[in-house]
C-alpha cells in the first residue's frame, strides 16, 4: 500500500505548502456581524464557524481561496492572496447550496422549508472522511429510513445490493441524477435475497467520488415524478466544482477475528473460522483487502458559469469468507474489480440559454461463491469424481456494465417561463460467467469455465418541463408542468450450450425423449444437467421486450401567505401494456413563528410492473433447507403460469400520507414526520408450486411466479436531529442524530383458491416484514480543531425475527401440518449496536490523512448454528451486516 500512495504522490506532484493564518469579521449588507457562518478553505474539509461577534481566525495557504457561507445567505468566494486579513458581507438570499431539486419544483425551497421530508446528505465531506467507499453504504448510515443489506448466495444479488426506503421494495423508489431519471438494473431479485421478486436501480454503478450531495425525498411522489416513486426519491447532484483536481487513496481490510466456540456450539467442522480451514487455503487475519484510487477534475469552461467535471474511479475488493458448513464453503461477501467514469457539464450561450450534458460509464468484475457440492463418493451425483474427488465450490462470476448520458437545454423565455428540455438514455448489461463448476451429465468431457448468457435493460426518457415563479400572486406562486415519454427495452441472452444443456449417455444434448436416455451416475440415479451453481440461459429463455408510456403533469405551490403554503400535483400516464393511471398529491406547510413549522401531505401513487417481472424465466436448481431442487421460474405471460392459476400482472397502487414538524433556531434543527403507506396488489415472488401433473415433463420439481400477490400497509417515523456550535476560534462541534420507527403488515394476501402456505407462505412473508428493521438509530459525532478532525457513528439496530426455510413434499394447507411435516427453527437476531471511528488531520493545505474503524467493535449478528438460513452460513442478511470490524486508511490531495 505504501508503494501505491508514493507512486501517486510523485505522479500527482503534490506540492506541500505552508500555511498562514487569516483573520476577519462575516456581516451581511447592513453591517450586522453573523454568528454561526461557515469559513472554509475551499477544496479542502478545513474550516471554521464565526463566533457571537462574527469574527473568524484559519489557517490557509497564502494562494489559497475561502468561501463564506450561512443558512439564507448567498454564498461567497475570497482569494487570499498573501492578505492576513478578509472581512466579508454577505447578501440575503437562498443559496444555491439549499435550493433542491427534488420533491418541490419551486425555485426558492429549501429542505426545512419543504411540505415533505427531505434529507440533503453531504456525500462530498463522507467520502473523502470515512471508509465507506460506495453509494449504498454511505446512505445506510445517514438516512434514517434507507436500508441496504449485502447477500450471500443469493446469486445475481452477491452482486447488486437491493437497497429500500421505508422498508417497501428497491424499485418503489426513484432515483434521479441531476433531477433526471436514472434507468433500473436488469436483475431480479430471486434467490435469497431482501427484495426478492424486485428490480432496483444500482446506486453501487454511481462514483460515490463524482457526488456533491444526494437528495432523498422521505415521501410518495408518483404525481410529481411517474412510476416507481412510492416509497420516495433519491436524487444525486453530480459536482460542478471549477477548482481543479482532487482525489485520495483508500485502503481497507475486513477483520477475520469472531471469537472461538462456533465447532462446539454448532457440533459440527465448520470453514473460516478465525481466518482459518479457509476455503482458499490460505490463513488469514484479515480478508477482503479493498483498495480505491479515484481523482476528481474541474474546469471553467467561460466566464459565465460554464463547467465541466470529470470523476474517475477505481476499486477493488477482495472477497470475504465466514464461518460455514462443509455445504457453504463460500459464505461471505463478493469481491470486485471497478472502474467508473463520469462528466457533468454545462455550457451557458448567453444570460437566458444553458446546454448540458451528464453521463458515464461503470464496470463491474465481481466474483462471489455459490453453494458447495459434496464429492461423488459421499453421495452426490452433482459432482464429476474426475474434475473435482472431493467435490467445489462453484463461483458465480459477472461482467456488468452500466452506460448513461443525459443531454439537454434549459432557457428562460421572454415571459419568465423557463423551459428545460432533456434525453436521457441508460443501460445496464448483465453478463455471468460460472467458473469451478462442471456439467454433472457431460461427466469427464465437462468444461469447468461457463459462459451462462445473461440480461439487459435500457431505458430512454425525453422530457420537457416548464417551470415560472409569480411573486406577483399572494405571496409568491410557483407553477410547473411539462410531458415526458419513456421506451424501455428487456432482454435475456443465451449462454453456451453445456451451460444449460443435459446431456445423453453418448454425450449429446438430451432433447428427444423418444430416442434418448438422461445420463446416468455409476448407480443407476440421472445426472443433472447445466453449469452447477447457475445455470445458464437457453434460447428458450431468451427475451425481447418493449414498451412505450408517456406521462403529463402538473404541480404547483402558491405561498397565501409568507407562513402558509399549499401544493397539489396531479399526473396522467399511459403504459402501451397495461393501460392508464392518473395519480394525485396535496401538501401544505404552515410556519408557527419563527423557528416551528408543520407540514403534511397525502398522495396516491403506483408502479407499473417491470419488464423484467413479467418475462424474467429460468430453469435453475434451488438449494432449500439443504436440498438440491431442480426449479422453473415461469414467465408471467406463458402457458405454465396461466396452467398453476396465476393471473396476469397489474400496476401496484398506493395511497400515501404524512404529517410532521420541523424546528430551526440558530444552527440547531430538527424535524419529525410520522408516515402511512398502504400499497394494493404488490408484486412478489410466489413460493414453490409442486404439481408434477404439469411439472413432469418439463423436468422439474418446483415453480414459482411473479403475482399481484399482497396489500400491505407500512407505518412509521423519521427522526432527523442536528446541531453544530463552535469551541474557541478553530474548533467545531456537529451532533446529528438519525432515527426510524418502521411497522409493515400484511392486510390480505390474494392467493385466490390458491393453498396460501404454497402461495406465500410464513418464511416469505417473514421476509417481507424483514426488508427494514423496527428500528434504526444513530448517533454521529464530529468535531474539529485546527487542522485534526474525527468523527464516530453509533447505528443501534432492532431485533429482526426471520423464519427458517420449510420445504414439504406433500402440501401443507396450515402451519401445524408444515411444522409436522418438517418442523424449523426462526432465527432471532438480537437488537445491536455498531460504532464507526475516523481521525483526520490535514498534513498541508494539499494534503489529508484520515484513518479508522467502520464496526469497530467487531460485531455480528446473532449466531443461527442450526445452520439453515437462507444465505447457508450462520446468519441472514440483515441491515448490520456479516463481515466484522473494518480498518482503512485514507489520503487525500487536492491541487
Amino acid at each position: 500500500m505504501k508503494y501505491i500512495c508514493l507512486t501517486m504522490l510523485l505522479i500527482l506532484g503534490i506540492n506541500f505548502s505552508y500555511s498562514q493564518t487569516v483573520r476577519g469579521v462575516v456581516s451581511d449588507a447592513s453591517g450586522m456581524p453573523i454568528a454561526g457562518a461557515n469559513v472554509i478553505v475551499k477544496g479542502t474539509n478545513s474550516g471554521v464557524v464565526t463566533d457571537i461577534d462574527g469574527k473568524y481566525i484559519i489557517n490557509v495557504g497564502p494562494k489559497g481561496t475561502l468561501v463564506f457561507s450561512y443558512v439564507g445567505y448567498n454564498s461567497i468566494t475570497i482569494n487570499v492572496n498573501n492578505q492576513t486579513t478578509i472581512n466579508a458581507i454577505l447578501e440575503e438570499g437562498v443559496s444555491l447550496n439549499e435550493v433542491l431539486l427534488v420533491g418541490s419544483r419551486s425555485p426558492k425551497r429549501t429542505a426545512t422549508d419543504t411540505a415533505v421530508p427531505v434529507d440533503v446528505i453531504d456525500v462530498a465531506n463522507i467520502a473523502s472522511t470515512t471508509g465507506k467507499v460506495e453509494v449504498n453504504e454511505i446512505l445506510q448510515y445517514a438516512a434514517p429510513s434507507f436500508n441496504a443489506s449485502k447477500q450471500s448466495g443469493s446469486d445475481g444479488a452477491d452482486h447488486i445490493v437491493p437497497a429500500s426506503l421505508r422498508g417497501l421494495g428497491p424499485d418503489q423508489t426513484l432515483v434521479l441524477i441531476n433531477g433526471k431519471r436514472r434507468h433500473q438494473s436488469s436483475l431480479v431479485n430471486v434467490f435469497g435475497t431482501r427484495g426478492r421478486g424486485n428490480s432496483g436501480t444500482d446506486l453501487n454503478a454511481i462514483p460515490a467520488t463524482a457526488i456533491k450531495r444526494i437528495e432523498v425525498l422521505r415521501d410518495g411522489a408518483s404525481a410529481q415524478y411517474g412510476s416507481d416513486a412510492i416509497a420516495g426519491v433519491i436524487n444525486i447532484v453530480l459536482k460542478d466544482n471549477t477548482d481543479g483536481f482532487s482525489g485520495g487513496v483508500t485502503y481497507g481490510a475486513f477483520s477475520t477475528a469472531i471469537g472461538e466456540g462456533w465447532e462446539e456450539a454448532t457440533g459440527e467442522t465448520l470453514y473460516n473460522v478465525e481466518g482459518k480451514n479457509r476455503l482458499d487455503g490460505k490463513d488469514k487475519s484479515f480478508d477482503g483487502a479493498t483498495v480505491k484510487i479515484d481523482a476528481n477534475y474541474g474546469v471553467p469552461l467561460n466566464n459565465i458559469g460554464g463547467f465541466i467535471n470529470f470523476t474517475t474511479e477505481f476499486l477493488t475488493r477482495e472477497n470475504t469468507l465466514r464461518p460455514g458448513f462443509s455445504w457453504r464453503k463460500g459464505y461471505g461477501s463478493a469481491g470486485v474489480d471497478g472502474f467508473n467514469f463520469m462528466i457533468n457539464s454545462s455550457l451557458p450561450i448567453n444570460d437566458n440559454t444553458e446546454v448540458y450534458a451528464f453521463g458515464g460509464r461503470n464496470y463491474r468484475d465481481t466474483n462471489a461463491y455459490a453453494f458447495s457440492r459434496d464429492s461423488f463418493d459421499n453421495g452426490d451425483n452433482r459432482s464429476v469424481p474426475s474434475l473435482y474427488p472431493d467435490g467445489f465450490t462453484p463461483r458465480i462470476t459477472s461482467n456488468i456494465t452500466d452506460v448513461s448520458v443525459s443531454v439537454g437545454v434549459k432557457h428562460e423565455m421572454e415571459n419568465g417561463w423557463n423551459v428545460d428540455f432533456n434525453n436521457t438514455f441508460g443501460k445496464n448489461n448483465f453478463h455471468y460467467f460460472i467458473k469451478g463448476s462442471n456439467n454433472a451429465s457431460m461427466k469427464d468431457a465437462s468444461p469447468t469455465d461457463f459462459n451462462a448468457g445473461g440480461h439487459f435493460l435500457s431505458q430512454n426518457t425525453t422530457g420537457i418541463d416548464f417551470n415560472k415563479y409569480l411573486d406577483d400572486v399572494a405571496a409568491g406562486l410557483s407553477l410547473a408542468f411539462g410531458m415526458e415519454y419513456r421506451t424501455e427495452n428487456f432482454g435475456i441472452f443465451s449462454g453456451e450450450v453445456p451451460s444449460y444443456a443435459l446431456y445423453d449417455e453418448y454425450g449429446v444434448p438430451y432433447t428427444n425423449p423418444d430416442f434418448q436416455e438422461v445420463a446416468t451416475d455409476d448407480n443407476g440415479d440421472n445426472l443433472l444437467g447445466g453449469s452447477q451453481g447457475f445455470p445458464g440461459y437457453s434460447p428458450a429463455n431468451e427475451v425481447d421486450r418493449n414498451r412505450t408510456n408517456y406521462g403529463i403533469y402538473f404541480d404547483s405551490e402558491l405561498n397565501i401567505s409568507d407562513d402558509f403554503m399549499l401544493a397539489a400535483a396531479v399526473r396522467y400516464e399511459d403504459y402501451s401494456d397495461f393501460g392508464t393511471t392518473i395519480n394525485g398529491k396535496l401538501a401544505s406547510r404552515l410556519k408557527l413563528g419563527d423557528n416551528l413549522t408543520l407540514r403534511g401531505s397525502i398522495s396516491t401513487g403506483f408502479r407499473a410492473p417491470s419488464l423484467a417481472q413479467l418475462y424474467y424465466n429460468l430453469i435453475f436448481t434451488n438449494i432449500v433447507a439443504g436440498r438440491s431442487i431442480p426449479s422453473l421460474l415461469s414467465a408471467n405471460n406463458s402457458t405454465v403460469t396461466k396452467a398453476f392459476g396465476i393471473g396476469q400482472l397489474n400496476e401496484e397502487k398506493a395511497f400515501n400520507s404524512s404529517i410532521g414538524f420541523t424546528f430551526k433556531k440558530g444552527s440547531f434543527t430538527a424535524t419529525i414526520d410520522a408516515y402511512a403507506i398502504s400499497v394494493d396488489n404488490r408484486i412478489i415472488l410466489t413460493d414453490n408450486f409442486t404439481d408434477q401433473a404439469i411439472l413432469g415433463p418439463l423436468n422439474v420439481e418446483a415453480a414459482q411466479f411473479f403475482a399481484n400477490g399482497v396489500d400491505t400497509k407500512t407505518t412509521g417515523v423519521d427522526i432527523v436531529l442536528n446541531y453544530d456550535t463552535q469551541i474557541g476560534n478553530n474548533g467545531k462541534i456537529n451532533v446529528a442524530v438519525i432515527g426510524n420507527f418502521n411497522d409493515l403488515k400484511i392486510e390480505e394476501i390474494h392467493n385466490g383458491n390458491l393453498n396460501e402456505f404454497t402461495f406465500f407462505g410464513p418464511f416469505s412473508q417473514a421476509y417481507l416484514k424483514a426488508a427494514a428493521p423496527d428500528y434504526k438509530f444513530g448517533l454521529n459525532l464530529g468535531y474539529s480543531y485546527s487542522k485534526f478532525d474525527a468523527m464516530i457513528s453509533l447505528t443501534q439496530f432492532s431485533e429482526v425475527t426471520i423464519q427458517d426455510f420449510q420445504w414439504v413434499d406433500t402440501p401443507a394447507t396450515t402451519q401445524a401440518e408444515a411444522d409436522a411435516l418438517f418442523p424449523v427453527a426462526t432465527d432471532i437476531y438480537e437488537a445491536s449496536m455498531t460504532v464507526d471511528l475516523s481521525l483526520g488531520y490535514q498534513l498541508t493545505d494539499k494534503l489529508k490523512f484520515s484513518l479508522g474503524a467502520n464496526n469497530l467493535f467487531n460485531t455480528y449478528p446473532t449466531p443461527q448454528f442450526d445452520g439453515w438460513t437462507d444465505q447457508g452460513g450462520l446468519a441472514d442478511s440483515v441491515q448490520m451486516g456479516s463481515d466484522g470490524t473494518y480498518v482503512f486508511g485514507r489520503i487525500n490531495f487536492n491541487l
